[in-house]
């Protein structure tokens, strides 16, 4: 059994060749402005040290209403909040 004969298709490049749009460097970025401010790492660490102390405190019981759901999920998403500046962190 042979194949049929593969159609020739009509048509040319879809992008305009050159020019800016063809182009795909970019000039690297310099190191001095990957640094990040000092308040970023204050705000990571502070969230982190915040979120500890809270499910800490929670445990062991000196939280205000006693040992809550509540509390646990806020020093969680404390952590996680030092989690997600950590990773804007340069």
């Amino acid at each position: 059994m042979s194949t049929p004969p593969k159609k020739r298709i009509e048509g040319g490049r879809v992008t305009p060749k050159g020019g800016p749009s063809g182009s795909r460097y970019s000039a690297p970025i310099s190191p001095d402005s990957k640094t990040s401010p000092t308040w970023v790492a204050a705000l990571m660490f502070g969230l982190l040290l915040l979120g500890i102390v809270i499910i800490f405190f929670n445990y062991v019981g000196w939280m205000p209403g006693g040992m809550k759901n509540v509390y646990l999920m806020l020093g969680l998403g404390c952590i996680l909040g030092g989690i997600v500046t950590a990773t804007q962190l340069h």
